[in-house]
């Protein structure tokens, strides 16, 4: 699986205006509902009750929220830049990038290799500060898919 098969260009966004976890999750929820026809407080409500598990801001400025879905088809993935904000995140750094990744119910495996192809990415240093430096959505899908490379 590679990020481009779940990572649709119109399911990034650039420089969302949030001031707190909660909005960019919110950011996130809406994108997610507008791309599957989920209802978007149901897919915030569902991504709030995963972060009271533990946080999935994994540090660096990079937070992975994701959750599974009952009504939820196929794999989902969104991913968004935005002004620094508290994630609560493992060392305690505000967030700038986060992907979102809704799964069904059933996905099994894929659920995994999704958030391992993911956490691979944002492992690179050069491609997290290349994100950073981005200008568009556009700008920021092409780097993601350009640097998403089997090790």
């Amino acid at each position: 699986m590679k990020i481009a098969d779940i990572l649709a260009p119109d399911a990034v966004l650039h420089n969302v205006k949030a001031k707190s976890k909660k909005q960019l999750l919110d950011a996130l929820a809406t994108l997610a509902a507008k791309k599957t026809g989920l209802d978007a407080v149901a897919v915030l409500d569902a991504l709030i009750e995963r972060e009271r598990l533990g946080t999935t801001g994994i540090g660096l400025g990079v937070a992975l929220p994701h959750t599974r879905l009952s009504k939820l088809k196929k794999i989902f993935c969104g991913f968004a830049t935005s002004e620094p904000v508290d994630f609560d995140s493992v060392d305690n750094k505000p967030v700038d990038l986060a992907f979102v990744l809704l799964v069904p119910e059933e996905a099994g495996a894929d659920h995994l290799k999704a958030l391992a192809r993911i956490s691979r990415l944002l492992r690179n240093e050069e491609t997290v500060n290349a994100l950073r430096k981005a200008t568009s959505a556009k700008e920021l899908y092409q780097l993601v898919i350009e640097n998403d490379m089997d090790e």
